[in-house]
Parts: C-alpha cells; structure tokens; sequence
C-alpha cells in the first residue's frame, strides 16, 4: 500500500431536512465533521449500526453528494476544483458498487448492455465492447452466453457480480462498496467478498467497503474506520483494533461477533438503550446516554479523536483509563 492519498474527505457536514407530517421540519446531521483518507492500494473498512450515516459518507465520497461543509480530493485537488476534463476521469475512476443489486440494475437493460455502459461513454468502438464485456463477464465468473438476459433473471449473488462487471468496465482506481453482501445469502456472502478481493489484487485497486459486519472488514481490510451518530469515534489497523479496541462503542460491536468473545459479554450488556435520533444528537459525547462508562466530563465535553498507538485513535475521555 502507497501512504500517498488517494481519496481524502475534510471535515465532512452532511444534513438533511426531514418533514414529519403536521409538524416543523427538523435537520438529520448524517455526517458531523468526519475526516478520512484512503491510501492508494488501500482497504479502508467503514464500520456502524444502521443510521450512523456509513451509506451517506460513501456518497459523499464518491462525488454522488455535496457535503455543506468540508471537502473531498482526489489526488490532492478538491473535486469542486477540478475542470470538466478532470472531473469526468474521477468518475471513472471512482466506482460504487450498491448493496442492492437488483435496485442498482437497470431492469429494461440486458445486462451486457448495463456492463458496456461506461465503455460507451468511452468511445470505444461497439465490436470491442462486445469483447471487453464478455471478457470482463468471465472475470467475475458470469457466463458471457448470458449478455442478452435481464437481471430479473438472475440471482442476488449473479446481479452482484453484474454491478461488480460494471464498476469494473470503466477501468477504476477506487471501487466504494455499500454493504455489498448485506442482501445475500450467507452462502453468497464470502463468494463476493472473495471476488472483491480478487479484483483488487488483479486491477490494483483502491476500495472502500461499508459494512455493519466487522468479522467481513476483519478479514479483508487494513484499517478500519468506526462511525457513530456521523462522527468518527475510533480509527485503527483492522488488527490493532480487534487485539484492543480504544472506544466503548467499538468494544460494544465487537462483542456482539457471534462467538468472539465471552457470551456474557454482549452487545446489549454493553450498549444501553437503542441509537438515538440524529436529529437530536445528545451532547458531550454523543455516545455517553448508551456508554456503561460515562461519567460527567462524557455528559458535558466532545472528546477529540487522539492517537493512542501509530495508526490509531479514539474519541473518548476514558480510553487509556478502559483500555490502555
């Protein structure tokens, strides 16, 4: 892995407003502040519950959304700041893969016609991308007799693979995936995962992967990134965080593994309450009203994300004293 960046989000702030019917619309803080890099042949893990606004920064990342505040680079240069030109090279070469497959097909398309899309808007000529489809097809172990079948005729591990095709065709340096296992069958899962892995290590690529399954971001990332509420609340080598975890949160998901840890220690032992709202974020730490830790300075003060080992950082009062 190059320590060069080669995706880097700034201080990200993305709200929205939500209307509830009959009453004042209120503001969703998705993202408060979060600031990440991804190394060039980098596996970066986003890890949280649902809610934590993971889906949100991959979007944001991807240029698919504007944040409010903060920024995203892409080789150095804020993507509002790149020219036609430049910007239209980022989205080739920054691709999302979308957890469902099916929703992120075009259901009127053959799918060898969703795959040669980005060869399309290449310019390639219409004969080599017949072969550049079916030679991508097979790459991701679908049968290139298939090109003229629409997705409805396909399983959710095959149109996963088809997505996978697709992101692969405009030839990019950054796959985002957003949850994409979470749709498919246990038994599908580590084929996929595999498959995501391979390609990386073929195309030499860069990948987010958003996840809520951290034993997945355990076994194919090299950092890991743990979200709460919009915020960043620990960063650290996928190792360095399951040998020890510096935030309570963190310590609450790992505990909730099936059999990685003692069945007594367990996630609703450790995480009071459901996630609160993210229209109405407590303050202080916003993780305290669930922390079996908290004392005052938790109900009072934010923590800042402080380094604790090379590579890893936390944002929480207690950390050294729980953890260190």
């Amino acid at each position: 892995m190059n320590n060069q960046p080669i995706l880097a989000g700034a201080d990200l702030v993305k709200k929205f407003r939500v209307a509830s019917r009959g009453k004042t619309a209120t503001l969703l803080t998705a993202l408060d502040g979060v600031s990440l890099l991804v190394g060039a042949g980098e596996t970066l893990g986003i890890a949280g519950e649902s809610g934590c606004g993971k889906s949100t920064l991959a979007r944001v990342m991807a240029g698919l959304m504007k944040p409010e505040q903060g920024s995203v680079c892409y080789r150095g240069v804020q993507l509002s700041a790149l020219s036609a030109a430049e910007h239209a090279r980022f989205r080739r070469s920054t691709q999302m893969i979308f957890q469902d497959p099916f929703s992120s097909l075009n259901p009127r398309m053959r799918i060898g016609d969703s795959i040669a899309e980005p060869l399309k808007i290449a310019g390639i000529p219409a004969a080599r991308q017949r072969e550049e489809v079916a030679r991508i097809m097979n790459t991701v172990g679908l049968d290139a007799g298939l090109i003229n079948r629409f997705p409805d005729e396909f399983s959710g591990g095959q149109r996963q693979r088809i997505g996978i095709a697709r992101a692969l065709a405009a030839k990019p340096e950054i796959l985002i995936a957003d949850e994409p296992v979470s749709s498919l069958d246990i038994s599908i899962q580590a084929q996929i995962i595999n498959l995501l892995m391979q390609m990386k290590s073929d195309f030499n690529l860069s990948m987010m992967i958003i996840s809520h399954n951290l034993m997945v971001l355990r076994h194919v990332c090299d950092r890991i990134i743990v979200m709460y509420l919009g915020s960043v609340v620990e960063i650290a080598p996928a190792a360095a965080l399951f040998n020890r975890c510096m935030h309570p949160y963190t310590e609450a998901l790992i505990a909730a593994i099936p059999g990685f840890t003692d069945a007594s220690n367990d996630k609703k032992t450790l995480l009071k309450d459901d996630l609160p709202s993210p229209t109405s974020i407590p303050s202080g730490c916003r993780f305290h009203p669930r922390c079996r830790y908290a004392v005052e300075i938790c109900r009072q003060e934010s923590p800042p994300l402080t380094e604790y080992a090379a590579g890893h950082e936390a944002a929480c009062h207690l950390s050294r004293q729980l953890f260190g």
